[in-house]
């Protein structure tokens, strides 16, 4: 007998048992012609469908006239027919035997349907998948319904204090988590109950514990006890706390302690997929809020990788021991490999990109390549493996509805499964099978690939050093050998970082990762340009960070991040400090193609929204921490970018002073959206203003930001109608809601909050100093400028400019910003008050003597060249407005050269020196170190500048 001939015995003979009822029952046409090769396929591929057919014939027939095998359903249609079927068949009273019946009737009713679409070629996958999960739902939710009202009239009502009734909670787990459910799967479930309590209304008291555990019981009797009708779903609930030896169902008090402190890191991996199913909305958001913080962490979490690897190769061994090779979803190359080439990434990058806590994988693995976290030829490869497996999958478990994953080792299995795959015999969909788990199994050993600190070619001279096993003279040579020039000091600090960690008590997962980072740590600071200086910074980055072990393993799992640790803070002590107080900047070295690409204002602004996006408005907590994430981490870009000699001087201020312009117009945004749900809007606001402008004075105004400058503000509001109320419940004065929103975007942008500071702020230019208000209105401003600002203020007036606010008020402020530049000045009285201002500066702040030069307040520094440009814009505004169109010092000694109102080159010495003396100002700050030199350094810059100044203020 061929083999087509052998497949087709038993549907033929089955098919022929249905068609002889439908010919007693008067059914002249059983099938429609354009059914009849669906049929055929069907039966051929799935002995559960033809058997049922024989069985249930009545059933069947049903199915075939209500048109439900030739159509899709829409959102709603299967819920309604679950419910139908259960409400027809209980009775009026508590019928546990009908529920049951009536469960497994629907389940075998669609489970042929879902089959029938799927085989005949009218469903695509997605499909598929969704029909199961919804069932599977549908049942959950139906059954509960019905057993939980039956549980409470025997038992009597759970509440919380409130007296509000409580509702069962129950987790699905894995694929129905995802709604990626396929034909014949268990389902996963974890049960939970809101809060402790006693039931008091029943027949006899009990706690809410025995309650949720008596209807849990009941659930899980009607979906999974096998009847005669069969079964609902097989489930599992030994993914919850404990396993098998742990409480059916517990409160969310119990479950989030376990969570937090005894939980093991292979349930953060179950936990991915988790979605609540049932219960009421308060208490499902609050089990995932309970739950996001135990799967995603704030941090780059590269020890799920290596826990991902380890339970790989677990199931590996396992499996190759039962000769499981042939296993398409443990298997090499099979569905398992893909979900965690996904979910390890999901798990790593989760916490700070909410995005990316997406359920189902094939979502999440375009996400992944559209973040360039998978390369971009991988995802399309593994996304078809993924539906051919998940394919092969239910074709193997629509045979007999029977859940395995083995391909067949008979061949009237194989043709079968090759035949339901639509390929022609067994070679030809093995060959195709074969080229997606070996892509599959590529991409996995890629991503999973031992890190390089336990590889075999680890140098043994490293790992002894670090051991402490060797004698101090052969501890040296090994030392000097790569290329430290002081061994001893090296030796030295090696040893009391070793000491050190002993005393801290690592954990047994932490001494394991410091033994394998410490000799790979060694290797790459051998290799760098300082490696003394990279030593000292790079073991106080490890101190700070020794007890968290997800630290330790990302720097393990990528060296890359390691290598540019040591570089960059051998060349930085300020780089290596602002890591020591914000580990999470360790986050940022681990690709150098973002390391290296700075952004400009667009960027930044795309960035900032996306990291804030997913927060809760209301959240104030995180979204001070992701302010802060943004800033600090771009403002590392940029050190990394200067030290390696990627971006020139002036560009470095333009990125540190966009830097801060985004996060301090985010700032005012959120603080006026805060303020307003209170109080409401102040009168007279247009869509999206904040009737509020925030004025960079200083180095910021002058686009002349540097690493750790704090920021000069002045903070003015449009208002014309102080005593006017805001629109909103709680309506305040239009003056007070100005302070308010003042006070706390200083409080946003100085709070200190685990990521450090924004910024530090300096508030002392407002008019009348720290006596004056917060936040004056523009024409009061207007006012002071005209009637009261000394010489000084207007001084630092020339560098003030809009960084945030309305552009309605941004331009009123430019008017008046013009007008005061260019009013005519005495020169001789402006001249003696631009000295005597320097002067004074001179004496309370210069930091130099004793050999040292103070690069901004020493005579012939960066200030002296500041009040010689600011003199001559105050000077000469009036005759050339031209002057005030720009902050920057280098722009207006461009148009003081253009104008011709210096003499000779003094224009072009002046800009030279101040180039000088701010890059000498910028090394000092990424070292670290005061901002003075010794006497000896740039002399001739500093002799320039003081003949000039003697030129041109006469002193």
């Amino acid at each position: 007998m061929s083999g087509l001939a052998v497949l087709s015995e038993a549907p033929d003979r089955l098919w022929q048992e249905w068609l002889a009822w439908a010919r007693a029952q008067g059914r002249t046409d059983p099938l429609a012609a354009d059914l009849t090769a669906v049929r055929t396929r069907v039966w051929e591929a799935s002995e559960y469908c033809a058997q049922g057919a024989a069985r249930y014939p009545a059933d069947f027939a049903a199915l075939l006239d209500c048109g439900d095998l030739g159509r899709a359903y829409a959102p709603g249609d299967l819920a309604a027919r679950v419910a139908a079927t259960v409400a027809a068949a209980l009775p009026g009273h508590p019928d546990e035997p009908a529920l049951h019946r009536a469960l497994r009737v629907v389940r075998r009713r669609e489970q042929t349907r879902i089959i029938w679409r799927d085989i005949g070629g009218l469903a695509g996958l997605d499909e598929t998948l969704e029909d199961l999960s919804e069932l599977a739902d549908c049942c959950i939710r139906t059954a509960l319904d019905r057993l939980q009202d039956w549980t409470r009239a025997e038992l009597g009502m759970p509440s919380d204090a409130q007296g509000r009734p409580q509702c069962l909670l129950v987790i699905g787990m894995g694929k129905l988590g995802a709604r990626e459910l396929n034909l014949s799967s268990d389902i996963d479930l974890i049960f939970a109950y809101p809060t402790q309590g006693q039931v008091t209304d029943g027949p006899r008291p009990l706690d809410h514990q025995q309650f949720f555990v008596r209807l849990a019981q009941r659930l899980v009797q009607a979906l999974n006890a096998q009847t005669a009708d069969g079964f609902v779903f097989r489930v599992d609930t030994r993914l919850r706390p404990f396993g098998d030896s742990g409480p059916l169902v517990m409160s969310l008090d119990a479950l989030e302690d376990y969570y937090q402190s005894q939980a093991r890191e292979w349930e953060r991996y179950a936990m991915i997929k988790a979605r609540v199913l049932t219960g009421d909305p308060a208490a499902v958001a609050a089990l995932e809020d309970l739950l996001r913080p135990f799967v995603y962490r704030r941090y780059l979490d590269f020890g799920s990788i290596e826990s991902l690897r380890e339970m790989k190769q677990m199931i590996a061994k396992e499996l190759h021991r039962k000769g499981m090779d042939a296993n398409i979803k443990l298997g090499p190359g099979g569905i398992r490999e893909i979900e965690f080439i996904g979910q390890a990434l999901q798990l790593v990058r989760g916490g700070r990109d909410p995005a990316l806590q997406a359920r189902p994988i094939r979502q999440v693995l375009a996400l992944l390549g559209e973040r360039d976290l998978l390369p971009a030829s991988a995802v399309p490869h593994l996304d078809a493996a993924y539906c051919f497996l998940r394919l092969v999958e239910n074709r193997l478990q629509a045979y007999k509805d029977k859940q395995t994953h083995l391909l067949p080792a008979d061949d009237p299995g194989r043709l079968r499964l090759a035949r339901a795959m639509g390929f022609p015999d067994w070679g030809a969909f093995a060959a195709v099978l074969e080229g997606h788990r070996r892509r599959v199994q590529g991409q996995f050993d890629l991503v999973f690939s031992a890190p390089q600190g336990e590889s075999a070619g680890q140098d043994p001279d490293l790992v002894a050093l670090w051991d402490g096993c060797l004698e101090e003279c052969r501890a040296m040579e090994i030392l000097a050998a790569n290329h430290f020039s002081a061994p001893q000091a090296a030796l030295v600090r090696l040893t009391a970082f070793r000491e050190a960690c002993v005393r801290k008590g690592l954990s047994s997962r932490g001494a394991q990762r410091l033994h394998q980072l410490l000799p790979l740590t060694l290797q790459v600071i051998a290799a760098s340009e300082a490696p003394d200086l990279a030593l000292e910074r790079v073991l106080k980055v490890l101190e700070a960070v020794v007890r968290r072990t997800a630290y330790l393993a990302m720097l393990i799992e990528r060296p890359m991040a390691l290598a540019q640790l040591a570089r960059l803070t051998g060349m930085s002590p300020w780089i290596a400090e602002q890591i020591v107080r914000q580990p999470l900047l360790l986050d940022e070295l681990i690709d150098p193609r973002r390391l290296y690409a700075l952004h400009r204002r667009a960027d930044l602004e795309v960035e900032i929204e996306a990291l804030l996006a997913p927060i809760d408005p209301d959240d104030l907590e995180q979204q001070l921490e992701r302010l802060r994430q943004f800033a600090h981490g771009n403002i590392l870009r940029v050190a990394a970018a200067d030290l390696t000699g990627g971006v020139p001087l002036m560009k470095v201020s333009d990125y540190l002073t966009e830097i801060a312009e985004v996060a301090v117009g985010r700032v005012l945004s959120l603080a006026f959206a805060h303020l307003a749900e209170r109080h409401g809007r102040p009168p007279g606001l247009g869509a999206g203003d904040t009737g509020v402008l925030v004025l960079g004075y200083g180095k910021l105004g002058g686009l002349e930001l540097g690493y750790g400058s704090d920021l000069d503000l002045v903070l003015l509001h449009g208002g014309d109608q102080p005593g006017a109320d805001t629109d909103g419940p709680k309506p305040t004065s239009a003056e007070q809601f100005y302070n308010r929103l003042g006070q706390r975007l200083i409080h946003m942008i100085t709070a200190r909050t685990p990521a450090g500071i924004l910024y530090e702020v300096d508030m002392r230019l407002r008019p009348d100093g720290n006596k004056g208000m917060l936040v004056r209105s523009l024409t009061a401003y207007a006012d002071y400028q005209a009637t009261a600002a000394w010489t000084w203020e207007h001084q630092a007036l020339i560098r003030a400019r809009p960084v945030a606010g309305d552009p309605g008020l941004a331009a009123r402020f430019a008017a008046v910003r013009r007008a005061t530049i260019c009013r005519p000045r005495d020169p001789a009285q402006l001249r003696e008050d631009v000295r005597a201002m320097r002067q004074r500066m001179r004496e309370s702040l210069d930091k130099g003597g004793r050999g040292r030069f103070d690069l901004k307040q020493g005579r012939g520094g960066i200030a002296d060249i500041e009040f010689m440009v600011q003199y001559s814009v105050l000077r000469w505004a009036a005759a050339h407005p031209a002057l005030a169109d720009w902050t920057d010092n280098i722009r207006q000694l461009e148009t003081l050269a253009r104008l011709d109102l210096l003499p000779g080159a003094t224009a072009a010495d002046l800009t030279a020196a101040y180039k000088a003396l701010r890059g000498a100002y910028h090394r000092s700050a990424l070292q670290d170190q005061p901002k003075t030199v010794p006497d000896d350094q740039l002399l001739a810059e500093r002799e320039h500048v003081s003949g000039l100044w003697r030129e041109l203020m006469g002193d």
